[in-house]
Formats: C-alpha cells, sequence, structure tokens
C-alpha cells in the first residue's frame, strides 16, 4: 500500500510538473519556432516609397486625400515618405544585417499603370525589377502586396473605385500584369492588405482615410457610412476570389507560388465575463471584423449574426460568386496588434477603448493589465491575444495554414525634445514583440499552423492620417536629417535572436 501511495504521489507530481512546464513561456529565438519558420518585416509603397511625381508614377487617391488640409494629424504627406524609391539599396542591406528571411512590400498600381488602366509606366516597372532583384541577392524572400489602398486617382474619379463593381477588371488586369512580370521571382502574394480598414475607415468614421467618404457632412462632402463600407468589401472580395482564380488556373503550376487575403484582427475580451451579453458581443464582434473577410473565404457567406444585424445594407452573393470565394486561398494572414472588450451599446457590438474621450484602462480578468497605450491611442500591449486569435482561426476554419503579417507598436514622435540616443532606446517595443512572440510560439505548441512572423515596421515611415507623428520602426529614421537610418535597440534584439548558429536548427517540440 505504501508502495502504491509513493507511485501514486509521484505520479501526481510529475503531471503537475508537466502542466506547468507546458504553459511556461518559451524562450523567443530562432531555434524555438518550426523548421522553415520566416521572420520578416513588412511596409506599404505609399508609406515607404516617396517619388509621388517622379518616375512616371500616376496619382493615387492617398496623394489626393493628403494634398487635403487637416487630413492627417501633422499636415504631413507621402511625397517623400523615407524615400525607399531612391535608397532601396541601402536598406535591403540593413534589413539583411538583423537577420530577417523576408520582406513584405506592396506594389504601387499607379506607379505601374498611371491612370489604373491602359500604357504601362515600364520606369516603374524596372523600379520593382531591380527592388526584387536586391532582395533575392540577399537571400530575402520578397512578400508581395498587390494592393495596399494606393488606388489610382483616376479610376476614382471615372469609376467610382471601390464602390462600383466595374472596378474589380482594371484590378484583375493589373494583379495578372504583377504575376506575368514577377511571379518566376515572387512566391508568396496577397490580393489585398486590409479590407476591413480601408472600406470601414476611408467610408466611414468621418473619412478618416482615403478616399474621405462618410455621412457626417462636417468631415465629408458625401458618402453614405451605412452602405458604402459593405458595399466597397463586397467588391474587394469578388475582385479577390477572381484574382485567386486566375493565379491558379494560369500561374501557380508553372510559378510554384502560394496567395492569400491579410485581415487586420482585434481580438475581444467580453467586458464582463461573466455576462452571457458581453460574450455574445465579444463573439460578434470578432465575427463582423474578422469573420466578415474571412467566413466568405471558406463558407462562401458573410457570418449569420452579420446577415441577422445588418439586413439588406449586406449585399449577397450570387451561388457562382459564392462557389468562387470558397477556398480563393492558400493561407489566411492576420494583422495583429492588440486587444480590446466588447458589450452591446444600442443592440450593437461595440468594441470599448474609450469612455467619455478618456483611454479606459481596465484590468483583465486574469489579473493582467491591459498596457498603456502606446504612441498610438487604439494600440495596447495585450500580448495573450496573440494566442487567442489564433485558435479562433484554428478552431472556426478547420487550422489553415496561417502568417502573421504585421505585429508592432508604436511610440510619439519625441523629436522636439528627446535626444536621438534615448529614442533609440526602445525597450517598451522589445517587451511588446517579446510577449507576442512567445503567445505565437504557445499558439504553434496547441496546434496553430502558422509558417512566418512579419513586424510593423521595418522603419518608421509615413503612418497614413497619423503622418509621421507615430514612430513603429526597428529603424529610427532622422525626419530632420536627410532622413538616416539608425537602428534602434529593438532591430539589436531581432539580429540576435534571429542568428543563425549551429544550435538552433532544432524543430519546435
Amino acid at each position: 500500500m505504501a508502495t502504491f501511495r509513493g507511485a501514486w504521489v509521484t505520479f501526481v507530481a510529475t503531471a503537475l510538473l508537466l502542466t506547468a512546464y507546458a504553459e511556461v513561456l518559451p524562450i523567443v529565438e530562432r531555434a524555438s519556432f518550426p523548421e522553415g519558420f520566416m521572420f520578416g518585416t513588412s511596409a506599404a509603397a505609399y508609406q515607404y516609397e516617396g517619388a509621388a511625381h517622379e518616375g512616371g508614377k500616376g496619382v493615387s487617391i492617398w496623394d489626393t486625400y493628403t494634398s487635403q488640409p487637416g487630413k492627417v494629424s501633422d499636415n504631413s504627406n507621402g511625397d517623400v515618405a523615407v524615400d525607399q524609391y531612391h535608397r532601396y539599396a541601402e536598406d535591403m542591406w540593413l534589413l539583411k544585417d538583423i537577420n530577417m528571411d523576408a520582406y513584405r512590400f506592396s506594389i504601387s498600381w499607379p506607379r505601374i499603370f498611371p491612370k489604373g488602366v491602359g500604357d504601362v509606366n515600364w520606369e516603374g516597372v524596372r523600379y520593382y525589377d531591380t527592388l526584387i532583384d536586391e532582395l533575392l541577392k540577399f537571400n530575402i524572400q520578397p512578400f508581395v502586396t498587390i494592393y495596399h489602398w494606393d488606388m489610382p486617382q483616376y479610376l476614382e474619379d471615372t469609376m467610382g473605385g471601390w464602390l462600383n463593381p466595374d472596378i474589380i477588371e482594371p484590378y484583375t488586369k493589373f494583379a495578372t500584369f504583377c504575376f506575368q512580370r514577377w511571379g518566376p521571382k515572387v512566391k508568396h502574394w496577397t490580393t489585398m492588405n486590409e479590407i476591413h480598414i480601408f472600406a470601414g475607415f476611408g467610408y466611414g468614421n468621418r473619412g478618416i482615410m482615403a478616399p474621405g467618404r462618410c455621412s457626417d457632412r462636417t468631415a465629408c462632402a458625401a458618402g453614405n457610412s451605412n452602405t458604402e463600407p459593405y458595399l466597397v468589401s463586397h467588391h474587394a472580395l469578388l475582385a479577390h476570389a477572381l484574382v485567386v482564380d486566375i493565379y491558379r488556373k494560369e500561374f501557380k503550376g508553372a510559378q510554384k507560388g502560394v496567395i492569400g487575403l491579410v485581415e487586420d484582427t482585434t481580438w475581444f475580451y467580453p467586458l464582463d465575463p461573466n455576462s452571457t451579453e458581453d460574450q455574445r458581443a465579444a463573439k460578434e464582434a470578432q465575427e463582423g471584423s474578422l469573420g466578415w473577410y474571412f467566413d466568405p473565404l471558406v463558407f462562401g457567406d458573410y457570418p449569420d449574426s452579420m446577415r441577422k444585424a445588418l439586413g439588406d445594407r449586406l449585399p449577397t452573393f450570387t451561388k457562382e460568386q459564392s462557389e468562387l470565394l470558397k477556398g480563393s486561398y492558400d493561407y489566411l494572414a492576420l494583422n495583429h496588434y492588440t486587444s480590446s472588450y466588447a458589450t452591446f451599446r444600442d443592440g450593437i457590438p461595440t468594441k470599448i477603448a474609450k469612455i467619455n474621450g478618456q483611454i479606459t484602462l481596465t484590468p483583465l480578468r486574469d489579473g493582467v493589465e491591459v498596457g498603456a497605450p502606446s504612441g498610438s491611442f487604439w494600440l495596447f500591449d495585450e500580448p495573450t491575444g496573440m494566442r487567442k486569435i489564433l485558435a479562433w482561426v484554428r478552431e472556426r476554419y478547420n487550422n489553415p495554414t496561417v502568417y502573421i503579417l504585421e505585429n508592432g507598436v508604436s511610440e510619439t514622435n519625441t523629436d522636439a525634445y528627446m535626444p536621438l540616443a534615448d529614442q533609440l532606446m526602445d525597450t517598451a517595443r522589445i517587451r511588446f514583440h517579446h510577449g507576442y512572440m512567445q503567445n505565437l510560439l504557445l499558439a504553434i505548441r496547441d496546434g496553430s499552423d502558422v509558417r512566418g512572423y512579419f513586424a510593423w515596421s521595418f522603419l518608421d515611415n509615413f503612418e497614413w492620417s497619423g503622418g509621421f507623428a507615430e514612430r513603429f520602426g526597428l529603424y529610427y529614421v532622422d525626419y530632420k536629417n536627410g532622413l538616416a537610418r539608425y537602428p534602434k535597440s529593438s532591430a539589436m534584439w531581432f539580429q540576435r535572436i534571429l542568428k543563425r548558429t549551429a544550435n538552433n536548427l532544432l524543430k519546435l517540440t
């Protein structure tokens, strides 16, 4: 009996130890991730390239939007941005220096087709030829986003942009040109970046992004926030599905690449975890953000909760469109930065970030506090959301291949009063990435098929309506002195943890 009891105690103690071990936060280094896992940084043409009026490039809706006073917080624009158009060689060397495997960037539609259709601007084509060759020279894989918000202004003026279903044809022609020209060298394609954002903020929410349409006539000259975001999203999803179909039928067999869609996603906690109503609010908020775009790709239609809530404001798919959408991805990509709380306000699932104009810092129920706001009012450090959103995707969509194509945190631009040396010490960014990557590792151990992690962003850059007031870069860009690049502490941290050695060739176990 004593022997049995001793064995039982040993068994229980061992089981408890193994359970505890399973939840110990893992070491973050290259060797901790599965073999072949890719690390990279992300960028977008309008935020990085500059040369807005050089090299034959046409005008985009962002060129037009930022030319209007008051549209950008610091009244800046992307005319020069961080001048990657001229400094790409230096930048790719810097990227290699911190041991990155991949670089995600976008092709500027008006740089290739100045009017969105018609004649090709070959000077713009040669720029991307050279950029891709420079990446491959350093063994850095190009991850190409075909559309990152810079609709040619000509198509906006003549067709109404994404409001018109006819926009699908010129978009597919642009995408087809990209596959023809760069497909032999580019093996990872993303059709669009964050339809949720360019539809929701470009056509609603006071029109705070291009093309700046909304119902509020104090902010927007035209638009209908009740219908246009849903119509724009609908047309963009159909364009995505058609482009994937073209790629698979005409290019994939020979080029051996993969293609998917990337969407932004917040993880939603119920404001009161003991409230069934708040639990339902969190569920419907998740379905009404990420599910809005991924459900059609997996199931062929929008979530039932959206259909019920929106009625005829939500467009419908024909049977043929639904079949084209279903399975129109080789991977589903996430841009995940932060988490929030959800509850019902006036019968609508509502994200809680502010109350009476003040940022609300509500402790999470497990005792971990949502971090203080970063340089972006909406961004809080809550790394466990990474594991939770990946679990949601794994369970809802039958564990698809996933890439994290953006994750990062900002600080406020403090050029006016903080010495450069102090600005380079971004320990909060290291803590942020470390925490999110730990939870990414836990999600992989849970079974999520995640293949890559990309930091936003490589360099400080033009942050859309935030202008240059927010700094997301691993490298500091000196806006006052020739756009010189300086590595922040976070760049050195990535350089160290991603260093390849004989000892970090292990697989995740």
